[in-house]
């Protein structure tokens, strides 16, 4: 299981855990319980392409992920989301959980997060999120390419 307090908190990141009763499904939900833009919900996508698996963490306001710009800022012929089986071997997360950090993979990171003050993503758990300042992914993370 990921650690992500223990990471957090060597780092001096400032963070929130916030529980819910039921999980979020989508970052419209997330934005309506939140009371937050739709562009600071962040899912961590998980996605393979023939130089192996990236954490893939964008703002919800992007409306769906351009894989070809991904490919392209990775130098890959392409980029396409891993199953939720190989989600779930490389993190121990469901879809829709994977953490914003402690995943340990290579990330890479969609620079319009950047414009808020807060974000919120998962947690490593369907009933808990994640409140951060999109800076700490840079600190956290093994940041290897933005999109934007």
């Amino acid at each position: 299981m990921i650690d992500m307090k223990s990471i957090l908190e060597k780092n001096n990141i400032s963070y929130q855990l916030i529980n819910h009763e039921n999980p979020i499904r989508t970052a419209k939900e997330g934005a309506e319980f939140f009371g937050c833009e739709l562009g600071q919900t962040a899912p961590t996508l998980i996605i393979k392409t023939e130089r192996g698996f990236f954490a893939l963490i964008v703002s919800a306001r992007q409306g769906g992920v351009d894989f070809a710009e991904v490919a392209a800022v990775l130098g890959c012929r392409d980029a396409q989301l891993a199953s939720k089986e190989e989600v779930k071997k490389l993190t121990g997360c469901s879809v829709g959980s994977v953490p914003l950090v402690g995943h340990n993979l290579p990330c890479v990171i969609d620079k319009r997060l950047l414009g808020y003050s807060a974000i919120y993503g998962g947690s490593g758990q369907a009933t808990c999120t994640l409140k951060l300042d999109p800076a700490a992914l840079f600190e956290v993370n093994r940041v290897v390419a933005t999109i934007n």
